[in-house]
């Protein structure tokens, strides 16, 4: 045979049945199967690479769930990867299904992915949503693309066109041919010659012979439009399909893009299609079914012959039968989950409206965009926040598919997919927050294993800030299952065979090529909640020898704080950090003998940036517990010597000074009167207001409380207030950002009140105190009853059972100490105990 003879669409001869689709197309899907019925072929062809044929009985599985994809990954690259993607609608699932419901073979014919996966690397195209139709090998209306033109790439980076190559602009069909039909949107063409076309209504082949004619009419106007790929393609195909004729007789059906139908029947010799062929790069290709979503079947998502609205099209296949009054139906359902008032009246009006809009449009039915119309006016009450919900939630949909545990998978997989299982973490494309408590072993496991996924780049899971506390016996994650990741899951296998093996062989790698020290430090942060025993020795040796030969003092600052956040992960965790805690001492020193010199002759940019090591320094120092002390002693005490040195350097900046200087007034370790003392030296005539300004905004700024320093600390305000007050005119301009900062950060009730000290003026806040007047919020004197009242809570709050300390000092063993003389209540009343006679009194020990 000298090639595709007699090729007539659906009409009878002696070719193959070609029935040119729409991929992702509900109409084309129920035309697929009224064609199928009516001609019975005796095998057929769908496009598809060869590699996945003995996958094909497992589309026929119980468990089976479309929206499913065939994967196909390198074998020795696996971040090398493809998909065909398929849904319940899509025309090349129902062929599928048809064929092993009735037990006719079936068979991809659509080049190797073993081909297309060895195509050349694609340039990263920017974030976000991409015309479909610069796409490779893709049209906006899908009939030249879908399953066939899979989106292959390299590990990390995204497909995209190569420019001057096979991966061209493309003409679209679909919009040339609403165009000629005077349609100025090609969806809503399709949908009203053929997605609105019920099943049945002819001749059942009658339609696949129209589009193949406008095909044929398109492609000698325009030609393949420069995709040379498709030539090489066509002739794997024309190749396929004479294999079949000669095995199975001449009227195999082909289910197939309706571009490629003239291509199919084009007179070509055996010899130039292989010659096509001929030198074809080629890798070794593994596939497998992998579930797929609603969403990544979108454009949004990023798949070629993807859709706007799969939820849409689901619809339309399952409901053909009035299905704008289903679609309604549903959406007033979703509406009232969410609270919405909807009733069947506005349903009604509704679909009413939707039909009157369609007429109105010339239309034969309601589509999409006139049942879009009515939702948002009858039912959202012209609303666009809830008509968002119903796009999301039913236009787009979050159905996820499902494969049976019998499809062939990597090692990886199968040992996450029983870790999920036994851990009930079931994989879910919406997206949801899970929160862990530690200290029960279920939660724990799942800590473990959300850990070791990231370690291993599978992005399932994310951590955020919990909710509950900062409790490090709290975890909170936020999960949310991609499709793609099983490609993750696949190029994570190289590294091992389980979760446990993989993740501690991909630590001691990343450990060995981390190139700067704080990539270490928190690389030991990633392994202790992972619980990598195997792999703490490694990054052990890769952190002392990092540690060693570091010499940065902000390098070693910045990598300090993981290492103790690493401590006390391993403490709630049970996980021996001993020698973990003596790096940490170890560096902790470090920084203490580097710290001084470092600060000398910094800039304001350099200073502001030393600052912030010099709180991450401290708070780590504040949490290094007995382990990190009986590797190196006393280290809070040399900590604080070394604020000192630097709160009284004048070589160093005002910022630094400044905030050691708080630090040690926090820490108890310097006096009120000595803190004023330091303020009063700065801000003297003899400094520089925009030193001085740089020393109240290290003392005072930061997110450190000073605004309720100043607040209780008449004589720190004043000092500041004078100071201000006595900048000269041309230095006050230089110095007011610096100041609009620090006092910016304070809380707003902070800032009134300041005010408030500062409008009455020096002293005004003491006489009032001493008048007895009492201001801000204050009484004249300390009301000790009121104090003992909060002991017992205190108690519960720490943990340490309930008071036993016998009656606080000065009170009467009954009551509020005033009963018989004239109480009637009332200081009971306040201090909340019920009354002098009530069985529980708060403060008083049972």
């Amino acid at each position: 045979m000298t090639g595709v003879e007699g090729v007539s669409g659906g009409r009878a001869g002696d070719g193959p049945l070609l029935l040119g689709v729409r991929h992702h197309g509900p109409g084309s899907a129920r035309a697929v199967r009224a064609a199928l019925e009516a001609a019975r072929p005796p095998a057929v062809l769908i496009e598809g690479p060869p590699e996945a044929d003995a996958l094909i009985p497992l589309a026929a599985h119980e468990e089976m769930r479309p929206p499913v994809a065939l994967l196909a990954h390198a074998v020795d690259e696996p971040g090398r990867s493809a998909f065909w993607p398929l849904a319940e609608f899509s025309p090349e699932w129902v062929a599928i299904r048809w064929s092993l419901e009735h037990h006719v073979p079936v068979r991809f014919i659509d080049l190797p992915a073993a081909h297309t996966l060895a195509r050349g690397t694609r340039e990263p195209r920017p974030a976000g949503r991409e015309p479909a139709e610069h796409r490779p090998g893709t049209s906006a209306s899908g009939v030249g693309s879908g399953p066939e033109a899979p989106e292959a790439r390299e590990p990390g980076r995204p497909s995209g066109p190569l420019p001057g190559r096979d991966d061209a602009l493309r003409v679209d069909p679909l919009a040339l041919l609403a165009g000629t039909a005077g349609y100025d949107d090609p969806e809503r063409w399709w949908e009203d010659v053929i997605e609105h076309r019920g099943a049945g209504e002819g001749d059942a082949l009658a339609p696949f012979a129209v589009l193949e004619e406008a095909m044929t009419a398109l492609r000698e106007s325009y030609g393949t439009g420069g995709q040379e790929r498709d030539g090489v393609r066509e002739a794997y195909m024309r190749l396929q399909v004479r294999a079949a004729q000669k095995e199975f007789g001449q009227r195999p059906a082909v289910v197939c893009g309706a571009w490629h139908l003239p291509a199919l029947r084009r007179r070509r010799t055996v010899a130039a299609d292989r010659a096509l062929l001929k030198g074809l790069p080629k890798v070794k290709a593994d596939m497998t079914w992998v579930p797929w979503t609603h969403r990544r079947l979108s454009r949004a998502g990023g798949y070629g012959a993807g859709i706007d609205s799969p939820g849409w099209y689901r619809h339309l296949f399952e409901a053909p039968d009035r299905p704008v009054e289903w679609w309604m139906t549903k959406v007033a359902g979703l509406l009232r989950e969410e609270d919405h008032p909807v009733s069947s009246a506005h349903v009604i009006e509704a679909v009413r409206l939707a039909g009157t809009l369609a007429a109105l449009r010339g239309r034969p039915l309601a589509g999409l965009s006139e049942t879009t119309d009515a939702i948002r006016a009858v039912m959202c009450e012209g609303l666009d926040v809830p008509l968002a919900l119903v796009h999301d939630r039913l236009v787009v949909g979050d159905v996820l598919g499902e494969v049976p545990a019998s499809a062939p998978a990597v090692p990886l997989q199968r040992d996450l997919t029983r870790l999920q299982r036994r851990l009930r973490l079931k994989p879910d494309p919406a997206e949801r927050e899970l929160e862990l408590d530690l200290r029960k072993e279920t939660d724990a496991e799942r800590s473990r294993l959300l850990h070791r996924l990231g370690l291993l780049e599978i992005g399932w899971a994310e951590p955020v800030a919990s909710r509950a506390g900062t409790g490090t016996f709290r975890e909170t994650w936020r999960l949310c299952w991609d499709p793609e990741l099983a490609v993750r899951v696949a190029e994570a296998g190289v590294w091992g065979t389980t979760v446990l093996a993989a993740a501690t062989a991909k630590a001691e790698a990343d450990a060995v090529a981390a190139p700067a020290l704080a990539d270490v430090t928190a690389l030991a942060e990633r392994c202790l909640p992972a619980e990598l025993p195997d792999a703490l020795p490694s990054v052990m040796r890769a952190l002392a020898d990092r540690a060693a030969l570091d010499t940065d003092v902000g390098h070693l600052a910045r990598a300090l704080p993981a290492l103790v956040r690493s401590l006390r992960y391993g403490d709630v965790r049970g996980t021996d950090t001993w020698a973990l805690a003596g790096v940490a001492a170890g560096l902790a020193e470090r920084v203490f003998v580097g710290l001084p010199p470092a600060c000398a002759g910094l800039n304001a940019e350099a200073a502001e940036e030393m600052r912030r090591h010099l709180d991450a320094v401290h708070r780590a120092v504040g949490l290094l517990g007995e382990e990190a002390a009986a590797h190196h002693g006393d280290l809070r005490g040399r900590w604080r010597s070394v604020l000192r040195v630097l709160g009284g350097r004048d070589t160093v900046p005002g910022v630094i000074r400044g905030r050691a200087v708080r630090l040690l007034l926090d820490e108890g370790e310097l006096a009120q009167d000595e803190a004023a003392r330091l303020m009063g030296l700065v801000l003297s005539p003899g400094t520089a207001p925009a030193d001085a300004a740089a020393w109240i905004e290290g003392f005072l700024g930061g997110g450190s409380g000073g605004g309720m320093l100043l607040v209780h600390d008449e004589r720190l305000l004043g000092l500041v207030d004078a100071w201000l007050t006595g900048v000269p005119a041309e230095a006050f301009t230089a110095v007011l950002p610096l100041l609009r900062r620090t006092f910016s950060g304070y809380e707003p009730g902070v800032r009134r009140t300041l005010g408030e000290l500062v409008r009455r003026g020096p002293g005004a806040r003491g006489s009032a105190l001493t008048s007895g007047m009492g201001a801000s919020g204050f009484a004249p004197t300390l009301d000790t009853g009121r104090a003992d009242a909060v002991v017992p809570v205190l108690h519960l709050l720490l943990g340490l059972g309930e008071f036993a300390g016998g009656e606080p000092e000065g009170r009467e063993p009954d009551g509020c100490g005033s009963e018989g003389r004239g109480c009637g209540g009332r200081e009971c009343a306040d201090r909340g105990c019920g009354g002098c006679d009530a069985d529980d009194l708060v403060g008083v020990a049972p």
